[in-house]
């Protein structure tokens, strides 16, 4: 309903204006929803914006499609207030199943992301990629897409070049218990100190790149072989997070169907192309300095003409094509946009993310230098099972071991996702488990604490008649749900969500601490629980979307 009311005011201001973008969004503290489009009216009109402002609000004041809607002119800005009834019957909605649900829509999204190489685990470096795209694909579900994720393996890479030459030439013996993602890095660590040691067996590497390209059956299977053992360990990493793909798709097939072959020959015919020995790009006109190469001199293809191919393809399979990529892929990325422009081709959204740390510093899997995702799991589980322990040692162990890894997923998941993907960020493991600080399990405590009210009420007919602050405050927050999922999708910012999570656990938090519910009698408490349950309903959706265990006991 609130994306209802937001359209039908957005129509409105569009209306009286005679402009199509009406500033619109949300009204913070101040309001439901606010709007600045007297500042462009302003320029048009050549009046103050506050003048303005006050001649709009009276002129929407008196529509009857906004009788409901409180309007008011603040200086130059448009405040739109809520009345109570509307917000009432907004909020019965956040008391159904799947709340924030919207209906399906017919626009086909792409979503890549994690994508790492497989040349050994996944690492804390990796999962920021891996929790901001599951969480962007699970908000466009929860939006109503049809959505297919992939994840892009790079298959033909000197690294895995690298990786098969080391299974190829030196003791590879998979130790007792060790993951296939663990195997790799140890072979490409001990494969790197071997042609550092012995730089003539670089070209080795060399002709397995070359075998590769020209699609030699047995090198072929080497590579796809050391490949697949890899992924076999992400995917084990990838389910412990939380994260699906829909698809993998594999590098070489763009060399093997000629996809990759049919894009170059249509950008050697282009006025940008360069071959001096390689081919390449001059991108100057579109504002890159660097050479774009797309071959090399021995004839292979780079990384970035597979992927000029693959991107190609996703563009004309998909409406709308997203990549979550690292910020030191935005050169790449940025020229990558530049030259599907040049083609005719659609070129994809991309979310850049500055990396996500530990206290201990950065990472590097060449030198072997990396707390791999899997440890980091492994000590946020023992982690959070010390603390669940401290709070609940009746509790049988298997139910605290079940209620930390919930509580650990919840930590990461949430810890890395509330922070903009362009900020940097130390992964802090007293702040990610702190029960009674803005974290993961902070929601899910709040979100246990909402469904003890319930179950301690029992069976209650619902009924709602919003009186106090604290009331209108937690139920304003709930009916913005629908809003927030919207948001994300448009903006491709999966933290406003977290934020959004945090601020309900707050409101509720408020709300408990100064409403009494279980005490109260009569029609007071039939609405209180009737808030409880949108409350508690509301945050299991939203962290259900966040990716995170909706707890019922912790």
């Amino acid at each position: 309903m609130f994306c209802m009311l937001f359209q039908s005011i957005e129509h409105a201001l569009r209306e009286v204006t005679g402009l199509d973008e009406v500033l619109l969004g949300e009204g913070g503290e101040h309001a439901d929803l606010s709007s600045t489009v007297a500042f462009n009216l302003a320029k048009i009109k050549r009046a103050p914006p506050a003048k303005i402002a006050q001649e709009l609000a009276a002129t929407l004041a008196a529509r009857d499609d906004l009788k409901e809607i409180r309007v008011e002119a603040l200086g130059p800005y448009l405040n739109f207030h809520f009345s109570r009834a509307m917000v009432e019957r907004a909020l019965q909605q956040a008391t159904m199943p799947g709340y924030g649900s919207h209906p399906p829509r017919e626009e086909r999204v792409v979503l890549e992301h994690t994508s790492a190489n497989p040349n050994g685990p996944l690492h804390v470096g990796h999962i920021r990629n891996t929790i901001l795209g599951d969480t962007l694909g699970r908000c466009f579900r929860k939006a109503g897409y049809p959505l297919e994720v992939q994840y892009y393996v790079n298959d033909m890479g000197r690294q895995i070049a690298i990786v098969v030459w080391g299974f190829s030439t030196l003791e590879n013996t998979r130790l007792p218990g060790e993951k296939g993602d663990h195997h790799v890095a140890r072979i490409y660590i001990a494969a790197n100190r071997e042609l550092e040691a012995n730089p003539g067996c670089v070209a080795d590497v060399d002709h397995l790149m070359q075998l590769v390209e020209r699609g030699d059956p047995a090198t072929v299977r080497l590579f796809r072989d050391a490949v697949t053992e890899c992924l076999d360990g992400f995917k084990v990493t990838l389910a412990r997070l939380g994260a699906r793909h829909d698809r993998f798709v594999w590098e070489s097939d763009f060399i093997r169907n000629g996809d990759t072959e049919r894009v170059l020959g249509k950008i050697s015919h282009m006025p940008e192309c360069r071959d001096d020995g390689k081919l390449w790009l001059d991108l100057s006109s579109a504002g890159f300095e660097k050479e774009y190469v797309l071959r090399r001199s021995d004839g292979t293809s780079v990384y970035a003409a597979r992927d000029l191919a693959y991107h190609t393809w996703k563009g004309r399979n998909y409406d709308r094509v997203i990549d979550v990529l690292g910020a030191d892929h935005k050169l790449i990325g940025a020229q990558l946009i530049a030259t599907m422009r040049i083609l005719g081709e659609k070129a994809p959204e991309i979310i850049h993310f500055e990396f996500v740390s530990l206290p201990e510093g950065s990472m590097s899997t060449r030198a072997g230098k990396f707390v791999s995702a899997d440890e980091l799991l492994d000590e946020v589980t023992r982690r959070a099972l010390e603390e669940v322990t401290i709070r609940r040692p009746e509790l049988p162990e298997p139910e605290r071991q079940e209620i930390a890894r919930s509580v650990a997923l919840g930590a990461v998941r949430y810890d890395i996702v509330r922070i903009s993907p362009e900020k940097s960020t130390v992964f802090d493991w007293k702040e990610a488990l702190d029960f009674e600080r803005q974290s993961g399990p902070y929601i899910q405590y709040a979100h246990a604490r909402a469904c003890s009210i319930l179950d301690k009420a029992g069976e209650f007919e619902e009924y709602l008649a919003l009186e106090n602050e604290h009331e209108m405050a937690l139920a304003r927050h709930i009916i913005r749900f629908p809003m927030v999922i919207e948001n994300v999708v448009t903006e491709l910012k999966p933290h406003l969500l977290a934020g959004y999570a945090r601020e309900l656990a707050d409101l509720f938090n408020a709300f408990y601490h100064f409403e009494p519910v279980l005490k109260t009698e009569g029609l007071v408490r039939r609405s209180r629980l009737t808030l409880v349950k949108a409350t508690q309903n509301t945050l299991s959706e939203a962290l259900a979307t966040l990716g995170i265990d909706a707890l019922r006991t912790m």
